[in-house]
């Protein structure tokens, strides 16, 4: 439960009688640490965040509390390397350190094809491994969060919070509506209104270390009990902790997330070879600034509906305008979104875009791609 604005939450502490997570709250201006994570990097400042695997995102998400924080992200996950301090248990958590795989708050992962509608997606499998201490208060919370729009910021309608792990006198928001058995298992389902959102929790009567399954299968749920609609978008998957006190050791291990599209295309998983998609950049480059022009190939056997690219800027480089698509970038990191006209690349043939950047340093060309998730060749 992570989003940021949140000046209802005080006023929501003093109305609720029962242990509640409420979202998180966001200053006016962000300060947050975008950089593609390379070797591990340690990130303290309170809404930080890098990227890894090129294709999710990890934020430090330090929300509630003053106190110190900070996530020492490795190439796989993350591990917080310090949680100073402590919130009363019958309130709001301190953070949200988490990972994640689509957008919050307009910082979106590279390549995701999230937001997207939840009728056009067929599967999105998912794996993630936590790591776990005995000396704090604290939920491991794996969250979906779902709008009737496709919001790449503010808050969504609805957040589904799966419950790996609880330890301490907490307890998820509004109350106990039963039991369900979904993705094999069974679980506590608690549903409320933060006075933001509504909220469904999925609780597990124990811890589960690590799972890989469908994220769709508690999207169905949340449709059949009236929280959500199939016209409905799915805006990000998300993995991490809500400490209450301390914390210090809890990990993301390692953290997956794919889209597949009804019928079964969609993303593929990192690692699979290239050769789908292919990338022309053209740059025109001046002191201090640059245009690019980018072409991008379809070069698999069926139209793409719907596209859009992910690449990571070189170090000094950053985006002032665009054409023909809409970008956004975090630090680096950048998303190219078709902009309804151009939503379709014919088997075999492409589309392009351009933009216009500052640089600082040597003007270097990005040379890694991927189109809706799958890694593209780049053009000579």
């Amino acid at each position: 439960m992570r989003h940021r604005l949140r000046a209802f939450a005080t006023a929501l502490l003093l109305t609720v009688g029962a242990p509640a997570t409420l979202l998180s709250a966001a200053p006016a201006a962000q300060a947050d640490l975008r950089t593609a994570a390379q070797a591990d990097v340690e990130i303290c400042e309170q809404y930080g965040s890098t990227t890894i695997q090129d294709r999710y995102v990890v934020q430090n998400n330090r929300w509630g509390t003053s106190a110190t924080q900070c996530v020492n992200v490795t190439g796989t996950g993350f591990t917080l390397s310090r949680a100073d301090g402590s919130v009363p248990t019958n309130g709001a958590p301190k953070s949200y350190p988490s990972v994640f795989n689509g957008c919050h708050y307009t910082n979106c992962s590279p390549g995701t094809r999230l937001p997207k509608q939840i009728a056009t997606i067929g599967s999105a499998p998912t794996s993630i491994s936590y790591g776990y201490v005995g000396n704090a208060v604290y939920n491991a919370s794996f969250d979906i969060w779902l709008d009737p729009q496709p919001k790449t910021d503010g808050v969504n309608r609805t957040e589904i919070m799966i419950w790996f792990n609880r330890v301490g006198p907490i307890q998820p928001i509004g109350s106990r509506s039963g039991s369900a058995t979904v993705g094999g298992r069974t679980w506590e389902v608690w549903t409320g209104n933060n006075g933001g959102n509504d909220v469904i929790s999925f609780v597990a009567p124990t811890a589960i270390p690590s799972w890989s399954f469908d994220v769709m299968d508690f999207v169905d749920q949340t449709v059949s009990r009236g929280m959500a609609a199939p016209n409905w978008y799915m805006t990000s998957i998300q993995a991490g902790f809500e400490p209450w006190q301390g914390g210090a050791g809890l990990s993301v291990n390692s953290f997956s997330s794919t889209i597949s599209d009804d019928g079964g295309s969609g993303e593929e998983p990192p690692g699979e070879p290239a050769g789908s998609c292919q990338v022309g950049y053209a740059a025109n480059v001046w002191p201090g600034g640059f245009t690019a022009e980018v072409t991008v190939k379809n070069a698999g056997t069926a139209p793409v509906d719907g596209w859009n690219l992910g690449f990571t800027l070189p170090a000094g480089q950053s985006v002032t305008s665009a054409w023909n698509a809409s970008l956004t970038s975090s630090g680096g990191a950048v998303t190219a979104r078709d902009v309804g006209f151009n939503s379709r690349i014919q088997a075999g043939g492409t589309q392009a875009f351009g933009f216009q950047g500052t640089y600082t340093g040597t003007f270097v060309e990005p040379d890694r791609f991927t189109l809706n998730g799958t890694a593209c060749t780049v053009a000579p």
